[in-house]
């Protein structure tokens, strides 16, 4: 028996579910169906991350990130009221450990203000201490605004509001066709059920392209390049050396920010992630190999040239990801008094990162539609922070006519 629906949104993470709860929100009675190949939410990027509220102080002024994150973050505190999930503002530094990172960290405080951060003030040596005491650095920017929470409980809360106003949330359902009959699009999943519906709102994440390609989207050539980070976690004796969150000032030779301190809203204090290549998309520990995943990044054009831009700084991240005591040094930078002893491995998680021909990531979210599918094709962090954002200005462009030769 086939089932109709109104709109099919595809990934049941915080991104595909808080557009649907903003579809149903803003129009009561839709018929909207979220499929989910897991059997549970959060199981990917939207459960795997340090649970970090950002504030939009590192994108570039106009950019998506930068709008959807100053959005987002006030929209997902309020939700987070609304429904009493608990989060924690404990602000943030960004340290700059010596004199050759003063002007990034000028550029840095430019760039916070122009995204219109709150309470962002640049600190001496003296004075980031009161904050974070057995932090190295010569000066600091301290973002007040920043903070933490469990955003799984966020996903959970989701669920139950897509739940309340009617959306149905089909678990265990994986699309594996989706073909074009007249006005509508048919979806068979693995399970050898079907549904036809109107309209697509792909957010697959780690499996972004693939669904792209089961539409046969007009679109550039893109290629997921999931990164996995790998976290640490340090021990109770050595907890108390982080009160908040302790960042540094980003390295423009390498494309992801590097290693960082988060004291989580449960009080455990995490360190990283790394960024490595991972060699399975969706496979949570270091020796996960999977060989769909691995012969076609390895056949992607882009993942060479990539390779070869990066070469060094990519090997140097790859032996900090093996060797502990090579994380231990490079987080002693910041934390002088930890030891390797403080220090053991904790869990990871994978980033699915948009990858193009010539070698480029794709730093900015990137939101395409073709026709009646709306595709999420980038949408690495902050996305977790701005998700409801992303799920308005999605549902803002579904209620548009499709406009001939997009995508």
């Amino acid at each position: 028996m086939v089932d109709d629906y109104d709109i099919t949104v595809i990934g049941a993470g915080l991104v595909g579910l808080a557009t649907a709860r903003e579809l149903l929100l803003r129009s009561p009675g839709l018929r909207l169906a979220v499929l989910e190949k897991e059997s549970e939410v959060a199981r990917h990027q939207s459960g795997r991350n340090s649970g970090v509220v950002h504030t939009g102080l590192y994108y570039a002024a106009g950019s998506l990130k930068a709008q959807l994150c100053r959005e987002g973050r006030e929209r997902l505190l309020g939700f987070a009221d609304e429904h009493g999930i608990p989060y924690r503002l404990s602000g943030k530094l960004v340290i700059a450990v010596d004199e050759t990172e003063l002007p990034r960290l000028a550029e840095l405080r430019r760039r916070g203000t122009v995204n219109g951060l709150r309470g962002l003030r640049e600190l001496s040596g003296h004075e980031l201490r009161h904050i974070e005491p057995r932090v190295a650095g010569v000066r600091a920017l301290h973002v007040p605004e920043t903070g933490v929470i469990d955003f799984r409980l966020v996903a959970r809360a989701l669920v139950a509001e897509v739940r309340r106003l009617s959306g149905s949330i089909l678990f265990d359902s994986e699309a594996t066709k989706i073909e074009r009959r007249g006005s509508l699009r048919r979806i068979t999943m693995r399970s050898g059920g079907a549904f036809q519906t109107r309209k697509i709102v792909a957010c697959a994440g780690l499996q972004a392209d693939r669904i792209a390609a089961l539409t046969a989207m007009r679109s550039r050539d893109y290629r997921i390049a999931p990164f996995r980070g790998d976290f640490f976690v340090l021990s109770p004796e050595a907890s108390p050396l982080v009160r908040g969150l302790i960042y540094p000032v980003p390295d423009p030779a390498f494309p992801f920010l590097g290693v960082h301190f988060t004291r989580r809203i449960d009080g455990a204090v995490w360190a990283g992630p790394t960024a490595v290549p991972a060699l399975a998309r969706e496979g949570y520990s270091r020796i996960k190999i999977n060989l769909r995943d691995t012969k076609e990044l390895a056949a992607y054009p882009g993942f060479w040239r990539l390779g070869r831009r990066y070469f060094r700084t990519g090997a140097l991240e790859i032996w900090r990801d093996v060797s502990k005591r090579a994380a231990v040094r490079q987080m002693r930078r910041y934390l002088p008094d930890l030891e390797p002893r403080h220090v053991t491995f904790g869990p990871c998680g994978i980033r699915a990162q948009i990858l193009a021909r010539d070698g480029t990531l794709v730093d900015d979210f990137l939101l395409e539609r073709d026709g009646d599918v709306l595709h999420v094709l980038n949408a690495p962090s902050p996305a977790a922070t701005a998700s409801l954002a992303i799920g308005a200005r999605l549902a803002e462009e579904l209620e548009q006519p499709a406009r001939a030769g997009r995508g």
